[in-house]
């Protein structure tokens, strides 16, 4: 018999928030392949005057774009502070290199969540 799983309203309302952004985010078009074209057109004062088409997924995305990507970062730079190595203690055959473990989640390092971030950000 499977123990339910309460679920935190928090924990929801964060899972909906992140996947909306993760929706919004594949239904827009990227700008990747327009920025090298985009770049030699900067002007003097440091602007590139552009006339393109964007859709409704566009302007959707492009409004919340910044906020979120800082809120993203922030939440990155959180999660690095909370998953710090620490000294496991114990006795080891290699005094140089110590075990060591995750301070807040206790898994030998580095620890999933570490590497997730670390994955992630690598892509």
């Amino acid at each position: 018999m499977k123990a339910e799983r309460h679920t935190d309203p928090r924990e929801t309302r964060l899972r909906e928030r992140l996947e909306a952004i993760r929706v919004r985010s594949e239904k827009s078009n990227s700008w990747r392949s327009s920025t090298q074209y985009l770049s030699r057109l900067v002007n003097r004062t440091g602007f590139v005057p552009i006339r393109t088409r964007l859709s409704r997924e566009d302007l959707t995305f492009l409004a919340g774009a910044r906020d979120e990507v800082i809120a993203f970062a922030e939440l990155g730079v959180r999660l690095l502070d909370l998953h710090q190595p620490q000294d496991a203690g114990g006795i080891t055959s290699d005094p140089n290199s110590p075990i060591r473990r995750c301070r807040a989640c206790m898994w030998r390092w580095p620890c999933p969540t570490f590497r997730a971030i670390a994955e992630a950000v690598d892509r």
